[in-house]
């Protein structure tokens, strides 16, 4: 989905919201799991990233992955040839992350494009927000990630241990040992269940 409803016609034209609501149902009816974010740096405002994470958190199904992206100016885009970027910190990111991990406790939380960009220490920090997972490799679809090493090297100085691919989030021991229940309430249509 990238940013809120509003501020979508600002970043591109050659669909609408509704279209990309759409894939997502369609993705959702075809039995794949879903996998839809935002990026920070488009030039939204706070509302816009709190707008974005509104409606990812009021879908039917919370999506089971939510990337969350810092833009890189990638030349030969409208972006990355205005020059026109805004800077995105690890606060901005942390800030999303953590709100994300609130409204969609069971989603997979990616701290994804853009982290070249950050420090090991700011990473760290997003994680601790609540970032649970992150795209491996050393390309994303348009832009440089870290070596698999590198990545294997940083969760080992932080102290995490990676789980299976493929594989939906753990459940928590207190939950596990029945300390936490987690209910399920319906939504606003008959079929439509929120963790």
């Amino acid at each position: 989905l990238d940013t809120s409803p509003e501020h979508y016609p600002k970043v591109t034209t050659t669909r609408t919201y509704e279209d990309r609501l759409q894939t997502i149902a369609n993705v959702r009816d075809a039995g794949i799991s879903v996998c839809c974010g935002g990026i920070l740096g488009l030039g939204e405002k706070e509302n816009d990233r709190v707008g974005l994470l509104h409606v990812l958190s009021t879908l039917p199904e919370h999506p089971e992955s939510v990337p969350i992206n810092a833009l890189v100016g990638v030349e030969g885009t409208p972006m990355g040839d205005s020059g026109e970027i805004e800077s995105v910190d690890a606060f901005d990111m942390a800030r999303m992350i953590a709100t994300a991990r609130i409204v969609m406790p069971r989603t997979m939380v990616r701290l994804s494009a853009g982290r070249l960009s950050f420090s090991d220490a700011e990473q760290f920090l997003m994680f601790q927000a609540g970032a649970n997972s992150i795209f491996n490799g050393d390309k994303l679809l348009t832009t440089d990630n870290p070596e698999f090493d590198a990545d294997e090297a940083l969760f080992k100085k932080f102290g995490f241990r990676g789980k299976p691919a493929h594989q939906g989030p753990r459940v928590a021991p207190a939950e596990a040992e029945g300390k936490v229940h987690i209910s399920h309430v319906k939504g606003p249509h008959e079929n439509q269940e929120y963790a």
